[in-house]
């Protein structure tokens, strides 16, 4: 059984060198063809192919979002991003709209097709550049999301949003580090913007779950 394939790109020149190449294969098919992501929405839902071929930068939709609705309107469809873009943001963009691929336009044909066929039984194909970017994307996220007051707070920070949860007074703080008032509220809004909290009462609460103090203070 032939896999079935849309392609679109929104240059011609792209789409005709694709169907020819890709109508050499004994387990392909080409099914249709858009010049950008709406009319490729329209056509993955009237000729149901296995895998769309998707460019990511086109106008009207681009591929992103196209991709997001294809997930929605035709889950059983496998797209695979063709880009000339190797950005992080329209990598992650892609994935997280529900590509099964990405490689970029310079790969070669025989490493589209291997990713075509992947896909095609449920699984992933990522090119190698693009792994290692994806790669990259993961551990900063898992970074971001184990972040504590130790990791994303100076020293000084964290010595004044403790005093802060011990409900010592900005004015307090200043005379016992002997720093200006000015300076500590510049420590206390940076503390507030790096941890993400715009309270003093929630500021308390982080303090104490982080261990800079505790409630029998």
């Amino acid at each position: 059984m032939s896999i079935r394939v849309l392609i679109a790109d929104d240059h011609k020149i792209v789409r005709e060198g694709l169907r020819s190449l890709l109508e050499k294969q004994p387990d392909m098919e080409v099914v249709a063809e858009a010049e950008d992501g709406r009319i490729a929405l329209s056509l993955v839902q009237e000729t149901l192919p296995n895998v769309v071929i998707m460019d990511v930068a086109m106008s009207n939709l681009n591929g992103i979002e196209a991709t997001r609705q294809i997930m929605i309107k035709a889950p059983g469809t496998k797209v695979i991003a063709l880009s000339m873009y190797s950005d992080r943001r329209f990598i992650m963009g892609m994935l997280n709209a529900g590509a099964s691929g990405y490689l970029l336009k310079d790969c070669a044909f025989e490493e589209l097709a291997e990713a075509i066929r992947t896909v095609a039984t449920d699984r992933t194909y990522l090119s190698p550049a693009i792994v290692d970017i994806v790669v990259k994307n993961y551990i900063r996220q898992l970074e971001k999301a184990n972040a504590t007051a130790f990791s994303l707070l100076t020293p000084r920070e964290r010595e004044v949003l403790q005093l802060l949860a011990e409900g010592r007074t900005v004015k307090e703080i200043a005379r016992h580090l002997s720093l200006s008032i000015k300076t500590i509220e510049t420590y206390r809004h940076q503390i507030m913007h790096k941890v993400d909290i715009h309270s003093v009462a929630e500021l308390t609460k982080y303090a104490i779950r982080e261990g800079l103090t505790s409630l029998e203070k």
